[in-house]
């Protein structure tokens, strides 16, 4: 069951690092418009997985809890914004940048939980946070700009990870109401597209394929995660994460060329380091747990 668990989630990660290759098929169309399109056919796919699995008298149940309906159109927000600022990274030629903010985003999410959840941190994962925070100021300083798609990518998706964090929401009802929320102005705005003659969903079926496709591309990954955050250890979640990312900078440098100067090398190195001090310090910790107390 565990390594059943295991294949899930490293297939989850292995979708999620190869998507800019997907991405990058659908260039020619705004990144807007791409993210208007996923959200409307991953809201359909998603609600017909629910009507295949029978859920649904369990899903329209989630519509009486207000609380959980206004915690989840911040989330839906906040994905929304994740989704557009990644498209248009891939698209624009800035993989590796985005990839940054995927290794960063596992040390935001320790920083919110001290920020909003009164989480305390351990020496070790202070010290690996200080070492990604050198690593972007050293950045910043040598290649003389703020990498913002890096930094908004791990804040935003770790502010939906916060808002997610109390839910007890299964992965597919809650990603049906996140895009339920924006899949009416998504409408809307692609049919003012399509009013005006600018819409790129038309006569070229090979575009109209992909951008359908993109709901599924969006939807697989995430139940896959899911159910593999039933079967496995968060340890072996968290450090099976770092795939997607690595794959994502290795697609950027290997297959699209984007630059990777001595500058980057070693801002990704500092951010690597702090990655190796975390994890060691959680796979230590949570040894410590399970060994029995002596009497």
């Amino acid at each position: 069951m565990k390594n059943l668990g295991l294949v899930y989630a490293l297939s989850a990660y292995f979708i999620w690092g190869v998507v800019p290759i997907f991405w990058k098929w659908l260039e020619e169309v705004p990144a807007l418009e791409i993210v208007a399109h996923r959200m409307v056919w991953s809201c359909l796919l998603v609600v017909l997985l629910i009507l295949i699995s029978r859920e649904w008298r369990e899903f329209t149940k989630l519509f009486r809890q207000r609380q959980l309906l206004s915690r989840l159109c911040i989330a839906s927000i906040l994905v929304s914004v994740n989704w557009a600022i990644f498209i248009c990274a891939v698209n624009t030629g800035h993989i590796v940048e985005a990839s940054m903010g995927y290794f960063i985003n596992p040390l935001i999410n320790v920083l919110f939980g001290v920020l909003f959840f009164h989480e305390r941190l351990r020496v070790v994962q202070w010290t690996a946070i200080f070492i990604a925070g050198v690593g972007v100021a050293y950045l910043v300083v040598m290649h003389g700009e703020i990498p913002w798609i890096a930094l908004s990518l791990a804040l935003t998706f770790s502010s939906y990870g916060a808002v997610k964090k109390s839910l007890q929401v299964s992965a597919t009802h809650g990603m049906a109401i996140e895009t339920g929320f924006l899949v009416v102005p998504a409408l809307v705005f692609l049919l003012y597209l399509g009013a005006q003659n600018q819409g790129a969903f038309g006569p070229n079926m090979e575009i109209n394929g992909l951008l359908i496709l993109g709901g599924l591309v969006t939807l697989v990954p995430l139940v896959l995660f899911a159910a593999a955050a039933k079967q496995i250890t968060m340890t072996a979640l968290g450090m099976s994460q770092y795939l997607g990312p690595t794959l994502q900078l290795s697609i950027g440098v290997l297959l699209f060329h984007e630059p990777f100067g001595v500058e980057r090398q070693i801002s990704f190195g500092l951010i690597w380091f702090a990655l190796f001090l975390y994890t060691l310090d959680q796979v230590n910790h949570r040894r410590r747990r399970r060994q029995p107390v002596a009497l």
